[in-house]
């Protein structure tokens, strides 16, 4: 796993998404038309592309936007963008989180969904820098509530799954 860690790049290490929390991550991101769904440090983007993939069978028009900073995960996506069906709807883009300059790299879209997967004293920092360019979006958090924020509990643990949480 310290081969995905890289302390002068990002503070935060890697942590893929469980594989079956997929399913109930993807219904919390309310998947529709003229919505792009930003993965804020995607990983290895099992979010992304399995979103993708929904969006493709369900034949929307929902844009993705995988953000990493970690050189050997931004192959890995790449890779896997380049192997998917729903390629042209999938952007990623080299940043990070903390800074503005990925929110100019967003498709248009009248829907904006932010989803995370990162621990709670990162979140809050990650929200004001998306509130300073967008006055109306949606965030869903994976496993960890927003510090300070009434938001709308989705799932509960009924199968051993984290929580979801969904912000609008």
């Amino acid at each position: 796993m310290s081969f995905f860690i890289f302390p002068k790049l990002s503070p935060v290490p890697y942590f893929p998404a469980n594989k079956k929390d997929l399913p109930m991550i993807v219904k919390t991101l309310n998947l529709r038309n003229d919505q792009v769904v930003v993965d804020l440090g995607a990983g290895d983007g099992a979010v992304v592309f399995y979103a993708a993939t929904e969006a493709q069978h369900k034949r929307l028009n929902t844009s993705f936007l995988a953000l990493e900073i970690n050189p050997i995960l931004l192959l890995l996506l790449y890779y896997r963008r380049f192997m998917h069906a729903n390629r042209d709807r999938i952007k990623i883009v080299y940043g990070d989180f903390f800074r503005r300059d990925y929110l100019t790299s967003l498709p248009k879209a009248k829907h904006r969904t932010f989803f995370m997967y990162l621990s709670p004293w990162y979140l809050e920092k990650i929200v004001a820098v998306i509130r300073k360019e967008f006055k109306r979006f949606e965030m869903v958090s994976y496993f960890y509530p927003l510090p300070a924020r009434k938001g709308y509990k989705l799932t509960k643990s009924t199968r051993n799954i984290p929580d979801i949480y969904r912000y609008s």
